[in-house]
């Protein structure tokens, strides 16, 4: 069910047609920094794949695909994406990419099984990322350095819309926190994964919760991971697993942790059987994207997602992500942001 928070008070900063402005503003400098910060060229991405190929993204495994049946291809099946998480490894492998060189892409996507709130749409556009790697630095060393260079990034453009809107004050820490999902469970057992990660972002500001996907000591999970792209299975010592995590940083106009980036070392072909096992489903061994993989034909990434809206909602601090993006909404939440004074565009 859509759920609504109208923050007490609550008033726009910029006006729309600053927030337009603002809004191309942040997503070229952005853009251009992350692309050169991780050595990415941009390449075009598609909107739809093939159903049935095992291309697109599963998410969490639950969430159905929009999908259409074309009629010049035979009524072949395609489907929108979710993300390009499993698309972005092979155009690398097409492109025949040198370690320490990625592309990065805007991915737009229809998730229609969202629930519909401040900070989720229909409507998905992000930054999708994936960079080249040596299989020996396939651990938390190296995913940590690379989350430490996206978060520079972050800070760097925080500090940009600061010189342009003195209004807006930074309010990113110097630094990023690593916590593991086990640690959270730990220290917060009686709250909810969601609850922790507010918990956490309120108490550092910006956090990287390592390890998603994995059953925490209670059994449940942090949040879900599919079997076939993030490595969630690695033992890493000490009781802990995983090389991939979220990036999530305190909202102080909301009140809770907001999500920015999901990101991760992808699966090996040994990590990519064990997590299908672990998961029930090992027959999807045999679609196309796992085979090649298994067949080593696919190089080894690390790659995510950076949110272009909840990005711009962030440095802009908006209540609502219809305040940066154009998606549709319930009548009852565009009624209640109108009366409340939260334009959505």
């Amino acid at each position: 069910m859509s759920q609504l928070f109208i923050p007490p008070n609550y008033k726009p900063i910029l006006t729309v047609k600053e927030t337009e402005q603002a809004i191309i503003r942040i997503k070229e400098f952005f853009q251009l920094a992350l692309s050169t910060e991780l050595n990415l060229t941009r390449v075009t991405a598609p909107l739809f794949v093939p159903r049935g190929k095992g291309i697109n993204d599963d998410l969490n495994g639950i969430e159905r695909p929009v999908h259409f049946p074309v009629k010049d291809m035979n009524e072949q099946e395609l489907e929108i994406v979710h993300s390009l998480a499993k698309w972005k490894r092979l155009k690398v492998a097409e492109l025949q990419l040198a370690s320490g060189f990625g592309i990065y892409t805007d991915m737009n996507a229809i998730r229609a099984d969202e629930e519909l709130d401040n900070i989720h749409s229909l409507y998905v556009d992000q930054w999708d990322w994936e960079l080249a790697m040596e299989e020996t630095s396939r651990n938390l060393a190296f995913l940590k350095t690379v989350v430490e260079r996206i978060y520079g990034t972050l800070k760097r453009t925080e500090f940009f819309i600061y010189d342009n809107y003195p209004q807006i004050a930074p309010v990113l820490p110097e630094n990023i926190t690593f916590i593991h999902a086990e640690d959270l469970y730990r220290e917060y057992p009686d709250l909810s994964p969601k609850a922790r990660e507010t918990a956490a972002a309120e108490k550092y500001g910006a956090i990287f919760i390592i390890g998603i996907g994995y059953p925490l000591p209670d059994g449940t999970l942090h949040d879900g991971r599919a079997p076939d792209y993030d490595d969630w299975i690695t033992d890493t010592g000490n009781g802990y697993h995983g090389l991939n995590g979220d990036l999530v940083v305190w909202n102080n106009i909301l009140g809770q942790a907001f999500e920015l980036s999901s990101m991760g070392i992808r699966v090996s072909p040994q990590t990519l059987k064990e997590q299908l096992e672990y998961r029930g489903c090992p027959e999807r061994a045999s679609l196309y994207f796992h085979k090649k993989l298994l067949d080593g034909k696919l190089k080894q990434t690390v790659g995510g997602g950076i949110g272009q809206s909840r990005l711009c909602m962030f440095f802009l601090r908006k209540a609502h992500i219809g305040e940066t993006q154009v998606s549709v909404w319930p009548d009852s939440m565009k009624e209640e942001c109108e009366k409340t004074g939260i334009p959505l565009l």
